[in-house]
């Protein structure tokens, strides 16, 4: 006899984003893997940040004496003022908003679920994603006993995706009555923009059917096309009656600051209830990790001038090796799409138009991870990539468009990423030959 696990437990599988990570580790032949599969940046973090993690032992650190303690639930304050800071930097209202340092943007979605998911009297408050979605917040439902619902986008043939019709939307709020609608402004996974004109129909929507509006800002200032920043907190009470105190960010070091182990995060709201009562659900948890608060703290003593010059730094790495790997793919593949790298730091590649029929982009990332190997400068390597099928949320029986499609994660040095495209040509290649086999 074997003891009791529960039935969520029995059926979880590893995220789609790590699936490839968790195969390829399993494999004793000794090829190299080039990992864009995982969003785990890899540059160096704000000046201010690294002096601090290298000088834990300074006069004014809280830990020169050896010790860690727990801070306050809601976090630092200095790291709290950080992440304000930062989103007063572009340009956005700062000053009714409430913030509690989190356990990276994982737990600040974790608490978000809790918070405006479930039951409503007698009804089920769903959450509303537009699909394609970050997988996570599927996950996070079903570990919290809460449902979703989702309307989809279209990847078009010139690598747009498509807002789905504002008024199909409105009936499906209609019907299913969801408490919050979530938005990506610097979209993960598709690298679409969601600009503030975008912004301000959908909180229209939200406002209509009395939803939270909650959105994931992550990826907040990498942006590549010549628009302005987005966001939240740009939206206001004058302009759309109604939004304020319906409003909720996501907030994380781990992207534009480029410290994805540091595991900070912030919930960010400019209602004053929820955020009381959001501290109080993560006083089961404690508190966030004490050093990576006082590292991210730092920004709150940088200036406005000198937080744009970082943003454009980061802008100006990413969209380089954007466009180059765009260019370089369709050149290998005629037909292939490519999402148009507008935004975050992700593409998303479909093969529909050139893959044989009954094309599995689940089967193709096993593949490569578990088998599949290609030689690049006489060394044989595989690519890590993750499948799409997850990052939407259709019916079983209906058509995912995930199936043909793969994200690919701008997080490898530039010298690797320049093999990319060449590495996911000869795969692709290869394995559609030995579908025939």
């Amino acid at each position: 006899m074997k003891p009791y696990m529960s039935a969520h437990f029995q059926s979880r599988k590893p995220s789609a984003i790590r699936l490839a990570q968790i195969e390829f580790a399993k494999r004793t032949d000794k090829v190299n893997a080039i990992n864009v599969a995982i969003g785990n940046v890899s540059l160096p973090m704000h000046p201010a940040m690294q002096q601090r993690m290298f000088n834990l032992d300074e006069t004014n650190s809280p830990f020169k004496d050896g010790i860690v303690k727990y801070t306050a639930t809601i976090g630092m304050e200095e790291t709290n003022k950080a992440f304000l800071n930062v989103i007063s930097s572009s340009g956005f209202d700062i000053s009714r908003l409430y913030s509690q340092i989190t356990d990276g943007g994982s737990q600040a979605m974790e608490l978000v679920i809790v918070g405006v998911c479930g039951p409503a009297g007698s009804k089920e408050k769903p959450i509303l994603l537009i699909d394609a979605a970050y997988t996570n917040y599927k996950a996070m439902a079903e570990r919290t006993g809460r449902s979703i619902i989702s309307v989809s986008r279209n990847l078009g043939e010139d690598g747009k995706f498509s807002l789905p019709d504002l008024d199909e939307m409105d009936k499906l709020i209609n019907l299913y009555q969801p408490g919050s609608m979530v938005v990506i402004p610097y979209d993960n996974p598709t690298g679409h923009f969601l600009d503030q004109s975008t912004l301000y129909k959908l909180a229209s929507l939200c406002i209509k059917n009395n939803m939270w509006m909650i959105s994931d800002e992550a990826y907040r200032e990498l942006l590549y096309v010549n628009q302005k920043s987005s966001s939240i907190w740009g939206l206001n009470e004058e302009k759309l009656p109604g939004i304020a105190g319906r409003r909720i960010s996501i907030e994380t070091t781990s992207k534009v600051w480029n410290a994805c182990g540091l595991r900070i995060g912030a919930l960010i709201t400019d209602n004053k209830d929820f955020h009381e009562r959001a501290v109080a659900e993560a006083t089961a948890s404690l508190c966030s990790n004490a050093i990576g608060q006082y590292i991210f703290g730092a920004l709150a003593h940088i200036t406005a001038d000198d937080l744009y010059q970082w943003y454009q730094k980061q802008r100006k790495y990413y969209i380089g090796m954007l466009s180059s790997f765009t260019n370089e793919l369709k050149d290998r593949l005629p037909g292939v799409i490519i999402s148009s790298p507008d935004a975050s730091i992700y593409s998303v590649v479909d093969v529909r138009n050139i893959a044989k029929p009954n094309f599995d982009a689940l089967d193709f990332v096993m593949w490569c991870a578990t088998k599949g190997s290609t030689e690049i400068d006489k060394i044989e390597m595989t690519l890590l990539v993750s499948p799409m099928a997850e990052f939407y949320s259709v019916p079983k029986n209906a058509k995912n468009p995930g199936k043909t499609q793969m994200r690919i994660a701008y997080v490898e040095s530039p010298e690797n990423m320049k093999k990319v495209p060449l590495l996911f040509e000869k795969l692709f290649r290869k394995y559609e030959s030995q579908r025939d086999k």
